[in-house]
């Protein structure tokens, strides 16, 4: 099944954030709140893809505990 904007309806990407989040690991449990909404929805609204969005955010992301000791998890409820 295809994701993208094109192959979508409206109701379908929500859908698709929200199974998404369900799925997301016990480490990103402080990161689910309403900047999530936020975050997702120029792509519930079509206007830009999930890959865009989550590269976007990818900035945030710790790569090792090397480079920010002391930090652990996916690092999405940093800013």
């Amino acid at each position: 099944m295809s994701i993208l904007i094109k192959d979508t309806t409206r109701e379908e990407r929500i859908e698709i954030v929200r199974r998404s989040l369900e799925d997301c690991d016990e480490g990103c449990e402080s990161f689910m709140s309403n900047d999530v909404d936020e975050m997702y929805q120029p792509y519930i609204d079509g206007i830009k893809e999930l890959r865009e969005i989550n590269a976007e955010q990818s900035f945030n992301f710790v790569v090792s505990e090397k480079e920010m000791p002391g930090r652990h998890g996916c690092g999405m409820g940093v800013r």
